[in-house]
């Protein structure tokens, strides 16, 4: 149990640096966008520090297989959470992206969550954690089809309404739920091919898992989440829509994740008080951290009016 706690953080440190790595090369690339996806990926491919932070984002994969091999969905998920303190510390000191008072408190809130939720973990014996090892195919094809639908589809709406003329600029809210939704989708599909690889021959268990829908989800999530992720990340603070993407992505795998793979929530009161009230409190801070910056950009009205008294003689 413990080596599934500290994979945990070790993915949490790999997925924080790998997006901050990516977002620090997307500020020196041209604007692209997913209308232009080959584009794109050329652009991105010729950058050595964005390809570092996709090796980054490589390893934490690695590491979360580990995780789901030796905890429940639920409490992974509430740990991943947790990354997003080094999130936004990485993105204040390497990006330039400040923290609000208000946001450093919400930090501090997520840690105590953090604390809450490997409490409630049990290792062994009576009241052990359950961990889920597959689920029917039929049902996570009933989930994660529709949500990939969802994914694409709300996406592609924003851009849509980023295109019309004097509209304000989006906050990256609509990018990071429909960005969340795909990675939802693929938190369950690392789930399931850790469970094949847990079978006794490596013959075995890759014919199993390609038989499953495992991989396919993968590469779909791989590659369109690729594409709508780096178009967004480059127009968005990384502290506000990796934030944002993780919180759906956390409240789709732990809930539709469970229920799909089977597995239970903790027997002993205390234990499941901790679970619960710690996966809520992660969740209710991450949705109350502010959705845009406050300071105005320049050339709104605010800075508009304020250059104008200046030029107003008394």
């Amino acid at each position: 149990m413990w080596w599934g706690v500290a994979a945990a953080l070790v993915s949490n440190v790999l997925y924080s640096g790998g997006f901050v790595l990516e977002k620090r090369a997307l500020a020196t690339l041209p604007e692209v966008t997913v209308h232009q996806p080959a584009r794109l990926l050329r652009l991105v491919l010729g950058s050595p520090l964005w390809i570092a932070g996709a090796l980054f984002l490589a390893a934490g994969f690695g590491a979360q297989l580990v995780v789901y091999r030796t905890l429940p969905i639920a409490a992974a998920q509430s740990l991943f959470v947790s990354g997003l303190v080094l999130l936004v510390m990485l993105s204040a000191r390497l990006l330039g992206e400040e923290t609000t008072g208000r946001e450093r408190y919400a930090l501090g809130a997520i840690l105590l969550a953090l604390l809450m939720v490997v409490l409630s973990l049990k290792e062994g014996g009576a009241g052990a954690d359950t961990v889920g090892r597959d689920a029917p195919h039929q049902l996570i094809l009933l989930v994660c089809v529709p949500s990939l639908a969802a994914g694409v589809w709300l996406y592609l709406s924003a851009e849509r309404r980023a295109r019309r003329p004097h509209r304000m600029p989006t906050t990256g809210v609509e990018y990071g739920v429909a960005i969340g939704l795909l990675y939802g989708v693929s938190s369950l599909a690392i789930k399931g091919v850790s469970s094949h690889l847990t079978t006794g021959g490596i013959g075995d268990a890759l014919l199993g898992l390609l038989r499953s829908p495992y991989p396919y989800l993968l590469l779909f999530t791989g590659a369109f989440g690729l594409v709508l992720s780096q178009a967004a990340l480059q127009r968005c603070r990384a502290s506000l829509i990796v934030p944002v993407c993780t919180t759906v992505t956390c409240l789709y795998a732990a809930v539709l994740g469970t229920l799909s793979f089977g597995e239970e929530l903790p027997d002993e009161p205390l234990r499941l008080a901790l679970r619960v009230a710690g996966t809520v409190l992660a969740v209710t801070v991450l949705l109350a951290m502010p959705k845009h910056d406050t300071a105005s950009p320049p050339g709104t009205e605010t800075e508009t009016e304020t250059k104008t008294e200046e030029l107003t003689p008394p």
